[in-house]
């Protein structure tokens, strides 16, 4: 499959395909060594933090704000609240409370060593092997409705244009009135019966998308891809994008160059950067469009070209998951008196940095901790001076081994979705040959949307249609291959 996107998995509990995709996942963290559970001593700390918290002297309960995620979802690192500014005409204020992982959270201690050994949550297939111990990170840290929480509370002042123009972030004491889910908000907004939160985040949000667009930087629609049970076995199904969630996601992004914005001004902190995309991976892209059926034109411009895409069209949406081979290069980067030379996340075509989910990225809580600081006028904690040198390279293994983990786990996905169909003859695009052996390289097929690795006898012909066999598709070893027919 072209990405880690495969985030769901439905099958009857009692089924054996079900078990099969258990047992498979099991064996993916056997083999990684990791796990969702968190050694004992690691869990007495977190049950010792949870009961007694640093909580800010800092109240401001009377924000009315509200959690927006997936209805499962009990992490909740962020809560909004959004509201006309009286000071400026067509201009908003936005509330962003993000969970105060240090209010639990010391320097040394077992949470924090062993956080800083897993780096961030590892997701596929519905496993999760969580950053920290449940007892914080979907219980007392966690922003659920109705508890008084500590957070960082963001303040950010955002034009009629959807620019911000000022921004401030403090500790305080916080109250979520609700735990609003993506499918119910936009069934809500769709009826006209949301609420006024969520339609002012309707505004500030296509305000951005706006704004993202007029710079040259593009987010991409990432649909999730779901794995269906049937009575003859597996099919992929694409669960596209609800608006709400990209105008949620813009709130993010928002507070993340507010960030950014603090840091570098101040040239101390953590950016997340992305140097500009290889014109090779944006050559394979031109070829998986045309094994997917998709017009590109050349002269079109490959964010505009991404706008452009329809993430509720089956082939569109398996382009979108493609596209994120163009995030390859993403980095972390710390500064403390001068800037780097490369500072920019080329894809947001803006500074940019990573604060809003310190329950699930190691990072963050470290990035917010600069902030409030700055904010302040106060000093720059000294443990997160020592520890910012040593953070990119945490977060480089980390995710190596989050890719690691989630391409596994679509390995087993793939393979179980293929495993009925050995010996079957499928049309594909060859979208990539490799450089020291021509004879094997990467094919995209249409139907099931799927990108896997090809041999043949001879020189593949790259960006050409090709006719392939299933000759290999076994959940067992997380294998799938083909061969030229």
């Amino acid at each position: 499959m072209p990405s880690n996107r495969v985030v769901r998995v439905r099958a009857s509990e009692d089924s054996v395909s079900a078990q099969e995709m258990r047992d498979g996942v099991a064996a993916i963290q056997a083999e990684m060594k990791v796990s969702p559970a968190f050694p004992d001593a690691v869990e007495r700390a977190a049950e010792q933090a949870a009961a007694h918290p640093r909580m800010p002297e800092l109240d401001r309960t009377d924000i009315e704000l509200v959690t927006l995620d997936p209805e499962s979802s009990r992490d909740l690192d962020q809560a909004m609240h959004i509201a006309r500014d009286p000071e400026v005409p067509g201009g908003y204020v936005v509330h962003y409370a993000i969970a105060d992982v240090a209010a639990f959270v010391s320097p040394g201690d077992p949470v924090d060593v062993e956080a800083r050994r897993r780096g961030e949550t590892l997701y596929g297939a519905d496993s999760k092997i969580p950053l920290h111990p449940k007892v914080l990170s979907e219980g007392a840290a966690s922003l659920l409705p109705d508890e008084v929480r500590p957070a960082l509370l963001w303040t950010i002042k955002v034009d009629a244009t959807g620019e911000g123009t000022d921004v401030e972030v403090v500790r305080a004491r916080v109250r979520s009135r609700a735990k609003l889910a993506y499918d119910a908000v936009q069934a809500d907004l769709d009826a006209g019966r949301a609420p006024e939160v969520i339609g002012l985040l309707r505004e500030v949000g296509e305000l951005r998308l706006q704004r993202e667009a007029a710079r040259g930087g593009v987010s991409l629609p990432l649909p999730e891809q779901e794995l269906v049970e049937t009575g003859g076995g597996w099919v992929l199904e694409f669960r596209q994008q609800l608006p709400v969630e990209a105008w949620n996601a813009q709130i993010s992004l928002l507070t993340g160059m507010a960030a950014a914005s603090l840091m570098v001004y101040a040239r101390v902190g953590i950016l997340r950067t992305l140097p500009p995309p290889d014109p090779r991976d944006v050559q394979r892209l031109h070829r998986t469009a045309r094994a997917l059926g998709i017009d590109w034109p050349a002269e079109q411009l490959y964010p505009d070209f991404i706008r452009s895409l329809d993430p509720s069209i089956p082939s569109h949406a398996a382009m979108v998951v493609a596209c994120t081979r163009l995030l390859r290069g993403a980095a972390y980067v710390t500064f403390d008196g001068q800037l780097p030379a490369q500072s920019e996340h080329s894809a947001l075509a803006s500074e940019y940095a990573h604060v809003t989910a310190p329950l699930r990225r190691l990072v963050d809580r470290f990035a917010g901790e600069v902030c409030v600081a700055l904010c302040a006028g106060t000093e720059v904690p000294s443990w997160v001076l020592e520890a910012m040198p040593d953070l990119p390279d945490a977060m480089r293994e980390s995710g190596r081994r989050a890719n690691q983990y989630e391409n596994a786990v679509v390995n087993l996905c793939e393979a179980e979705l293929l495993s009925g169909r050995v010996g079957e003859r499928f049309i594909a695009v060859v979208v990539d040959v490799e450089e020291k052996d021509a004879s094997k390289g990467d094919i995209t097929i249409q139907d099931p949307a799927v990108e896997a690795s090809v041999s043949g006898t001879g020189e593949l012909p790259l960006g050409e249609e090709v006719s392939v066999e299933l000759v290999q598709a076994d959940p067992a070893s997380r294998s799938v291959e083909f061969r030229l027919a």
